[in-house]
């Protein structure tokens, strides 16, 4: 009537070792191999004592039943040793194994021989198994050696848990709980004399338990592992924590540098430390953001002396057992001599590029004074244009000025510099007109203004040529522009290609405002200087047919400016 229990216990065995069978690896203890090995040969036996009909199959069963009398209990009891770190010498191992062994053949003697069994009396009554026995001396030897196996390990998991810092305490509270399933397994149902066998139960619970011991002691193996394959060398050090920020472990290196690690408990939760805030800032940056995992530690080793700091990358991962996360692992690695290179070369470039900066600063001042003499000759050329290059590129700093303060345009500093810079090279192409055309002494017929047109075309061709090798691309292309169209008309019937509206560069509307400003206000040989209210008045019916109607508000806020660097001429 038992049957389907003892199935069930069987079955759920079964699974609690498959379960271990597919989480293990190699760091787990041996004895726990052993334990999930046995227990399902163990409950295989209370199964066959169910299905037994006679007195043969019943011993045969009862005596596999007794591995797990025999042996279990002996490999819970290494297994509380090696995970308490007790250093059990083997010749111990090896009497209690034996003891173990002998106390095995003397069950299987039942049937036979009065030593475990002194009667055995089995009877199949209605279906129902009735079983009488007495106990041989065998049998109180075995009470006596599974009491003691028990004892000895509860003893050691209690002075383990109170006396020994550096054992895992989750461990240690887990292991308490197959033992004392044992305990009352074997003995307190026993006592209530129970029709049903609970001890093939009892492993079952077991086995769960130490499935728990198994997944939280293989943390520590882990951190061992890390410690073999990462720490080579006594430039490395590491510490670790599980997910709830528990402390598994560190070595040397670490504690050196965090010297309180030594006064941690292992399972000490990290937050509740408050000498190690550093360590815990590393994590939570981790935890909030997984790519901020690389840091900088500084030893300082004399406050006097900077040059003796030592330098460690530190770097924050997860720590996997197989594929699973288990916890937090920092890593620190001693940079000191690359931190100190880098130190030497920074300084090194910093010396040098305040020497380039000088070098490249005077070769701009002698490049720019250069563009400067080459429109200033080109300006001699012509005897009606005195001062022009000067005066426009003045008018244009003013234009510029008011565009910024208006905003209405984003103008960049580097914008602002160049149109400023360039704005003496826009008439660079009259090198290329004939000195009849430009020095003619009054206006120009025709053909010759077609001839003077060209001086455009021929200013940005020359620009190209002198800026070709410079690595100021912007520049070069604005003071082309600015050379190129500054003839051009709002309208489109401007030259040297008719473009109309934002199809003229910007910086070329601007300057010809000045450009046109400058020819009004000043005297030519073929008129006399115009008066600001004229000039005024032209520029702005040419609002919208000569010039950008947008830059009509930045032209009359310059225009006192203006009036006043004319007046001052």
């Amino acid at each position: 009537m038992y049957l389907p229990y003892y199935v069930s216990v069987f079955a759920a065995s079964i699974i609690c070792s498959a379960i271990y069978l597919f989480t293990w690896h190699k760091h787990y203890d041996v004895n726990l191999t052993l334990i999930f090995a046995f227990i399902p040969v163990a409950n295989l036996g209370y199964l066959l004592e169910g299905l037994a009909t006679d007195t043969f199959a019943y011993l045969n069963a009862l005596k596999i039943t007794y591995i797990g009398g025999c042996f279990l209990t002996l490999f819970i009891l290494f297994c509380i040793l090696n995970l308490c770190k007790f250093k059990t010498p083997r010749w111990v191992k090896l009497v209690l194994f034996l003891a173990s062994s002998t106390l095995f053949i003397g069950t299987l003697t039942s049937g036979y021989y009065p030593l475990f069994y002194k009667d055995f009396n089995f009877e199949m009554i209605d279906g129902v198994q009735h079983i009488t026995k007495t106990y041989g001396p065998l049998h109180n030897i075995f009470y006596v050696l599974i009491i003691s196996y028990l004892a000895f390990g509860l003893v050691i998991i209690l002075y383990s848990r109170f006396k020994m810092r550096q054992v895992p305490r989750t461990v240690l509270d887990l292991l308490i709980i197959p033992n004392l399933i044992c305990v009352i397994s074997y003995f307190v149902v026993k006592l209530i004399k129970s029709p049903l066998e609970l001890i093939p139960l009892g492993y079952v619970f077991a086995q769960i338990a130490y499935l728990a011991v198994s997944d939280r002691a293989s943390l520590y193996n882990v951190a061992d592992t890390v410690v073999d394959s990462m720490v080579k060398e006594d430039t490395i050090g590491y510490m670790s924590f599980d997910l709830k920020l528990r402390f598994l472990g560190c070595n040397s290196i670490a504690a050196r540098l965090f010297p309180h690690l030594n006064e941690i408990a292992l399972d000490d939760t990290l937050s509740d430390i408050p000498s190690e805030k550093k360590i815990l800032h590393f994590l939570v940056s981790f935890q909030e953001d997984n790519s901020n995992h690389s840091f900088l530690h500084t030893e300082n080793l004399d406050d006097n002396d900077p040059d003796n700091d030592r330098f460690y990358n530190v770097n924050v991962n997860y720590l996997y057992d197989g594929s699973r996360k288990k916890g937090y692992i920092i890593t620190f690695t001693d940079d000191t001599e690359n931190k100190k290179y880098i130190r030497l070369i920074d300084s090194y470039n910093e010396k040098l590029q305040s020497e380039v900066e000088a070098k490249t600063k005077h070769i701009v001042e002698m490049h720019d004074n250069l563009i400067m003499s080459m429109a200033v000759l080109v300006e001699s050329r012509d005897n009606s244009t005195g001062g022009h290059i000067k005066r426009t590129s003045e008018g244009v700093r003013i234009l510029i000025d008011e565009l910024v303060k208006e905003g209405r345009y984003d103008l960049s500093d580097e914008f602002c510099r160049d149109m400023i810079k360039a704005a003496p090279m826009h008439d660079l192409g009259k090198i290329a007109v004939d000195d009849a055309v430009l020095r003619k002494p009054g206006k120009f017929e025709p053909e010759e203004y077609e001839k003077m047109k060209k001086h455009s075309e021929e200013g940005a061709r020359a620009i190209l040529e002198i800026l070709l090798n410079t690595d100021d691309e912007s520049f070069k292309k604005l003071a082309e522009n600015v050379a190129h169209y500054h003839h051009e008309r709002w309208d489109g019937s401007g030259y040297p290609e008719g473009l109309k509206a934002e199809e003229i560069p910007f910086e070329a509307r601007i300057m010809a405002i000045a450009d046109v400003y400058d020819a009004l206000v000043s005297k030519r040989v073929y008129k006399d200087s115009f008066s600001f209210e004229k000039a005024d008045s032209i520029i702005m019916e040419g609002m919208g047919s000569q010039f950008d109607p947008g830059l009509k508000s930045a032209y009359t806020n310059a225009r006192p400016r203006l009036e006043e660097y004319y007046s001052n001429l």
